[in-house]
Formats: C-alpha cells, sequence, structure tokens
C-alpha cells in the first residue's frame, strides 16, 4: 500500500518539480505568445490601412498579404515559445515538417484554395469593386482573401466562395470593359408600321446624351411569331452608365411606340431588356 503512495505521489511530483524548475521559461513563452497574438493582429490592420496608401500597390493583394503577415507572425510566435521551454529546435522544425505533410494531405482542398487566390490576383481576372458572374454566383467583389473570395449581389447580400471554385469556373467580369451593349426587345403587332417602329427606337436611343455615337446605335428585326413582330434595339454604353441607360431606354421606348403607332388596346406592345443579358450593378 504504501509503495502505491509513493508511486502516485511521484507521478504528481515529477510535473510539478519540472514546472517549478522552468517556471520563468513558462511565463516567458505564455509572453511572448500574446505578444505575438497582439503583434499579428496590430500588424494586419497595419498592413490593411498602409498598403492602399503606398504607390504602385494594388489593393487587391491587401486582403492576402493582410492575412499572409498574421499567420506568418503568429506561427514564428509558437515556435520561439516552444523553444522557451526547452523544445530543440530541430525537432519543432521536424514537428512542423511531418505536421505540414499530414495537413497538406488532409486539406488539400484549403491549399488549392490559397493557390487560387494568389493566381486571381496574379493574373487579375477580376478585381476589387468590379462584378462578376462564376461558379453560380453574381456579385460586386468586395475582397479576394487567402482561403476564398466575398462578393455583395446587387440585393445587398453576402456571398462567400471558396478560391478554387472561382478559378475553375468561367469567370464574367461585366466591369472589365469600358463600354457595354445595351439590348432592348420589342414586340409589335405585323399590322404596325415597321419602319416607323424603327424610326422611333433610333430616335429614342440617340437623343439619349448617354449612348454612344460610334458604334452607332440600330434596330434590326429579330424574329417573326404570328402575328407579332420581334424588333431589338441595340445601343453602346460607357460601363459606368449601362444600368441606368437600360432601364431608360425601356421605359422611354414603351412609351414612345404606344403613343406614335397609334396603338389600340387590342395591340400588344411588348418592350423588355434581353434576359440573355444580365443587368448588374457596375459601380
Amino acid at each position: 500500500m504504501d509503495e502505491s503512495v509513493r508511486e502516485a505521489s511521484n507521478l504528481v511530483m515529477i510535473p510539478a518539480n519540472w514546472l517549478l524548475a522552468n517556471a520563468g521559461s513558462i511565463i516567458s513563452a505564455i509572453l511572448v505568445l500574446l505578444f505575438g497574438w497582439y503583434l499579428a493582429r496590430t500588424a494586419s490592420r497595419f498592413v490593411e490601412h498602409l498598403m492602399p496608401r503606398a504607390y504602385g500597390v494594388d489593393k487587391n493583394f491587401v486582403p492576402l498579404v493582410s492575412q499572409v503577415t498574421r499567420y506568418g507572425i503568429l506561427i514564428f510566435a509558437v515556435i520561439t515559445a516552444l523553444s522557451l521551454i526547452g523544445v530543440a529546435s530541430t525537432s519543432i522544425y521536424a514537428a512542423l515538417a511531418a505536421a505540414g505533410l499530414a495537413i497538406a494531405l488532409a486539406l488539400q482542398n484549403t491549399l488549392a484554395n490559397i493557390a487560387a487566390g494568389i493566381m486571381l490576383i496574379l493574373l487579375r481576372p477580376i478585381a476589387i469593386g468590379e462584378f462578376i458572374t462564376g461558379d453560380g454566383v453574381a456579385g460586386v467583389v468586395v475582397e479576394i482573401g487567402l482561403f476564398g473570395t466575398r462578393l455583395r449581389s446587387t440585393s445587398g447580400l453576402y456571398i462567400f466562395t471558396p478560391n478554387q471554385k472561382l478559378w475553375a469556373s468561367a469567370i464574367t467580369n461585366h466591369s472589365r470593359e469600358p463600354r457595354r451593349r445595351i439590348d432592348v426587345n420589342v414586340s409589335i403587332p405585323d399590322s404596325l408600321d415597321i419602319a416607323k417602329a424603327r424610326k422611333i427606337l433610333l430616335r429614342v436611343a440617340t437623343s439619349d446624351k448617354r449612348v454612344l455615337i460610334d458604334p452607332s446605335p440600330n434596330v434590326h428585326v429579330d424574329s417573326f411569331s404570328g402575328a407579332s413582330v420581334a424588333m431589338q434595339l441595340r445601343a453602346w454604353v460607357a460601363t459606368p452608365n449601362y444600368l441606368s441607360t437600360l432601364y431608360s431606354l425601356t421605359e422611354e421606348s414603351k412609351i414612345a411606340l404606344t403613343k406614335e403607332l397609334n396603338a389600340q388596346s387590342e395591340h400588344q406592345i411588348s418592350v423588355t431588356p434581353d434576359p440573355n443579358v444580365p443587368s448588374p450593378e457596375t459601380k
């Protein structure tokens, strides 16, 4: 019985003696971890505020560099803390290498997201502030992070998509080109004057100062269906004016056609934006 008590006492005293003998190192390690956590957060915020103001620095790099800075300082703090409590540096690096290999195998998708995020920033198919569609989502790019890209939809919803999925999909950037084409579909009864309808639509387009002269607006007959004629108005505008001009031309075309073609109640005139062409926010 006494032997069992002594063994139990030894089991308690061994870690207690170690803690007492290394109390200074343990306290130092804790302080290093706390300081590292504080420094990582401060440095990350400093990068976020400093880089956008630096000349020639692309704002798309800011979230990625900020996150890399934060995690890098945290890892360094952990290694330093372990060294202070007596863990050999070679053992730490060996453990990190083994852990890195295990993590790489277990988190292949996460590493793929990091690589895809770097490629998105380097090749720049998207940029902060641009409206894009890709991976089945659409919205204004808010942040290109280390693991995923954050978007804001036209209705103000928060969208987060992994970088790998976005990189592997076809990306359509609605804001990158300086000008865009507006398509307005018009359907009128075939009993009405097509030539007159074309003149009305062209006048509506050319009277809007946001519509570009070159390429000039045009109206063509798209198809015939039963007793109706499908026409389409095409006009080019500067990309920032796309959405407002689209709405305006759609409304003005309907008003002008109904009034000037003397359409009766039985005449169905339909004017709609082309459903095949998205009408996103471009600002």
